[in-house]
């Protein structure tokens, strides 16, 4: 056998563990995914010593199911499960045993090495002369060389100058200036309102974008508010329907059935619906386990904030909640973190907002939309 072939073959073994650098790996930035006996869109990156692949995705491709814990992830993969632990390096598996398991963030996603797979009882095929990457089963009816016959000029590989740097909402990022940590979401909830027209006018004035969580019965009184919200590309999220305790928190049913009422509305009016979500009050205590479970294996993200206005409480009082909102920013930027703004689209929030967005645009912050991509950022850390 040829020293190139040996090499290669030797590559093969430590990616198939986890353990390849990038530059070892033929030099190969991103491979694209098989699943089986299909060529999916997921991009494999190869970073710090292994393949990494977006959790969520995977877990997508393969059925798996991700339930939120209080101290981790856990994934069910048709009767093997693991647990992703919060601290990022560690991985529990099902007899009790720890195993190193580094997962990081990458725009917005959270990565795993696609070795978690192995651990679930899937194998990893790896021949890097030919760019195949393959997670498989025994569901699997092609066998390596026809999987590769058959997706031959799909599998070239993207060529790059690097893997991305991990970024999510609420830790740390970097915008194209390379700042850590300035990029603002901000949020709106309660609406729409006889007042969101000003409101979408005082964010057209900044060209800032705002991700606004919206309540049925007000999306059918204000429906031509919500139309302007799409169209200037807004990000759209989900209220509920009543915003009263004793009814949304009644059962996770009829949580859940708020939400499917809501979206059904925002799709009627604009034509698409959404997957984030924001309970009423927030996620605190309220939608517990039980909630979660109900409701995001239906495809719903949660959302919650960093960033308390108090606009609601204070009204009027805008030097209040300006002096509220900006000590809470100063204080993520300790921590590099992204802030996620909570306000009320009220017609008191008219007042105080464009000095906050001056204040933030002065500092160098700049503002983005939350998207159904990005890890979820909520007060339980469920990152489904």
């Amino acid at each position: 056998m040829s020293t190139k072939k040996l090499l290669l073959l030797f590559i093969a073994f430590f990616v198939s563990l986890g353990w390849v650098h990038e530059s070892e790996a033929a030099g190969l930035q991103a491979l694209k995914l098989g699943v089986n006996d299909k060529l999916t869109g997921i991009e494999a990156v190869s970073v710090k010593d292994t393949y990494y692949v977006p959790l969520r995705d995977l877990a997508q491709e393969l059925g798996w199911t991700l339930n939120g814990l209080s101290d981790g992830i856990g994934v069910n993969a048709r009767g093997s499960s693991l647990k992703l632990l919060n601290d990022h390096t560690t991985a529990t598996l099902n007899n009790g045993s720890k195993v190193p398991m580094d997962t990081f963030l990458r725009g917005g996603k959270l990565m795993v090495p696609l070795r978690v797979s192995a651990l679930l009882g899937y194998t990893i095929s790896y021949v890097p002369e030919q760019y195949l990457l393959r997670v498989q089963n025994s569901t699997a009816k092609l066998n390596d060389a026809a999987f590769v016959s058959k997706y031959k000029k799909e599998l070239q590989p993207k060529t790059g100058t690097g893997s991305q740097t991990p970024t999510a909402p609420g830790t740390t990022t970097s915008d194209s200036s390379g700042k850590p940590g300035t990029t603002v979401y901000m949020t709106f909830d309660d609406g729409p309102s006889a007042t969101t027209t000003q409101l979408l006018d005082i964010l057209a004035k900044y060209k800032v974008k705002a991700t606004f969580f919206m309540l049925g019965p007000k999306m059918n009184t204000y429906p031509e508010q919500v139309k302007r919200t799409a169209k200037e590309g807004h990000g759209l999220g989900l209220h509920g329907m009543t915003h009263r305790k004793e009814k949304f928190y009644a059962s996770p049913a009829a949580a859940l059935g708020e939400m499917n009422n809501d979206n059904a509305i925002l799709k009627k009016i604009t034509g698409t619906g959404t997957s984030l979500i924001r309970p009423p009050y927030g996620s605190k205590p309220y939608f517990t386990n039980a909630f979660r479970d109900k409701v995001l294996t239906q495809g719903y993200h949660l959302w919650d904030w960093n960033v308390d206005s108090d606009d609601w409480k204070y009204k009027e009082n805008s030097a209040k909640i300006y002096n509220i909102v900006m000590g809470q920013v100063h204080n993520l930027k300790k921590s590099q973190s992204n802030p996620i703004i909570l306000m009320h689209d009220q017609k008191a929030t008219l007042k105080v907002l464009p000095q906050i967005l001056e204040t933030l645009k002065k500092e160098g912050y700049h503002f983005e939309i939350i998207t159904k991509d990005m890890q979820p950022h909520n007060f339980w850390k469920d990152y489904r």
